[in-house]
């Protein structure tokens, strides 16, 4: 069940009447950067799929993913879900992937922000969701001897008791799945009639009423979303830094506070992973393995490249194979900066020649800069004007990543698929809309990123949009040729 990308393209031919002076792609990803601008409902589903897709990252990376698997599938609780779904109204599959989700169904979770039990309910949440919480004085006694006064000349000694008052709890729904199951899903059902829809009932469950209150009337008047089509998929596909700016930095907050924009989606991939197990428990451990740190034997992965990167990618060891592989399964990278959108700025110190990547690599990198160039335009920040992608690493040789204690992720490079940008000397806004546009591929399932150090960043593309990248190469080295 291996995650494949489906290649969202517009296959209109560039015009090259209209030709703005750059490379532009003539197959191109449709609905990301500045063509998020008026979804087509066709576009809008197709990237919601993906997005539901690229979830199976943060689900099937955490260690208790088959763990939970298993708790979640015990009888008992099954007869609860089901039961709970009779009583609400809702789908016994969705109740579950909230408690998967929410807790890998441990019925004694505790959160850090005093969320308890199986459906991770706060206490304000289990009074309104009629559950009891309830706490009752107790006393811790403590005895000690105190010296007294006394004529006598041996000392006297009296003994005091003190009692210490402490909230003690004596009774929790919270910790009982046969009462916080049924509640947490009458609860969703009562979100569900109030704001008009399953997804957004699901989008408060995790982010809170008033959150999803907000979010719901900044994409109600935000353009381009029909008045009979607001939804939370809208609400995340339709916005952007150059237009509906305030719902985008609304959903940018709440990603930086717990990602609960994207609640919705890994609910609906939770749902069809739970159904995988029910299925085929074997199928579901073959898929987490994909999805397992590749460069460590315990703890998850910290992100998607290194569940794409095997060590036996790392390929090269020394100067002297990067020489060997070079014009091969390694080409040279053009510095054509202003028809290319990026500028090499390689390490002079490094031996050898550096300036080569993967075809694949190259192509994601150009069609990042690309799209990069294409939202910097829109956006127009006053006295900005937009400045080749800075290109820091391409491939380098293990030994002399090994070298480099500063960089996390150096290693990663003697693999050839992956590269460097540095942001530090970019405008404002061109770095707003680089992050944007790599959140964008990266939901769709073309590429991974990390932060590798305060301003660079450490990218590169799926093994499955390799092919997509490839061709976006062949097509700029075309374009380099006409020119």
């Amino acid at each position: 069940m291996k995650f494949t990308v489906v290649l969202l393209l517009s296959l209109a031919f560039w015009v090259e009447a209209g030709s703005p002076g750059y490379f532009f792609p003539s197959h191109r990803i449709s609905g990301v950067g500045v063509e998020r601008d008026a979804l087509s409902a066709g576009a809008l589903e197709t990237r919601t799929g993906l997005m539901i897709q690229s979830q199976t990252f943060a689900i099937m990376r955490e260690p208790q993913a088959m763990a939970g698997a298993k708790r979640i599938s015990d009888p008992k609780l099954q007869a609860i879900f089901r039961a709970a779904a009779q009583g609400s109204g809702l789908p016994a599959a969705l109740i579950e992937a909230i408690a998967y989700l929410e807790s890998f169904g441990d019925p004694n979770a505790e959160s850090p922000a005093g969320c308890k039990g199986i459906m991770q309910i706060s206490e304000a949440t289990a009074h309104d969701m009629g559950l009891r919480v309830v706490r009752a004085t107790r006393y811790t006694v403590t005895r000690e001897k105190v010296l007294v006064k006394s004529k006598r000349k041996k000392p006297q000694y009296k003994t005091v008791t003190h009692k210490q008052p402490y909230l003690a709890m004596v009774r929790d729904d919270r910790m009982a799945p046969d009462r916080a199951i049924p509640a947490a899903a009458r609860y969703v059902a009562t979100l569900e009639r109030h704001f008009g829809g399953r997804d957004w009932a699901i989008f408060a469950y995790h982010c809170g009423v008033g959150c999803v209150t907000y979010m719901k009337e900044l994409t109600s008047r935000a353009r381009g979303i029909p008045p009979d089509e607001i939804t939370v998929p809208r609400m995340f596909f339709s916005n952007s830094p150059t237009w509906n700016r305030e719902l985008y930095l609304a959903i940018q907050q709440q990603m930086l506070r717990d990602y609960s924009p994207t609640y919705y989606f890994r609910i609906l991939r939770t749902e069809e992973l739970l159904g995988l197990y029910h299925r085929d428990a074997n199928a579901f451990a073959d898929l987490q393995q994909q999805y397992r740190n590749r460069f460590a034997s315990s703890g998850r992965a910290p992100h998607r490249l290194s569940t794409w990167l095997t060590p036996d990618d790392l390929i090269y060891r020394t100067e002297q194979d990067i020489r060997a592989n070079s014009g091969s399964r390694l080409l040279k990278a053009p510095d054509s900066a202003e028809y290319l959108g990026y500028s090499l700025q390689l390490s002079r110190d490094a031996p050898g020649d550096f300036s080569q990547a993967a075809p694949a690599a190259l192509g994601t990198l150009t069609y990042i800069a690309f799209e990069t160039r294409r939202l910097c335009e829109e956006l127009n920040a006053a006295g900005e004007t937009f400045q080749p992608l800075p290109v820091t690493a391409l491939v380098e040789s293990a030994s002399y990543a090994r070298q480099q204690p500063s960089q996390h992720e150096a290693l990663a490079h003697s693999s050839g698929q992956v590269f460097d940008i540095d942001t530090a000397h970019l405008p404002a806004g061109e770095v707003e809309c680089l992050h944007f546009v790599l959140d964008d591929l990266a939901w769709s399932g073309y590429l991974g990123f990390v932060e590798d150090g305060p301003d660079r960043l450490h990218i590169g593309c799926s093994p499955d949009a390799r092919e997509f990248f490839l061709n976006t190469w062949q097509e700029a080295q075309e374009g380099l040729a006409a020119n």
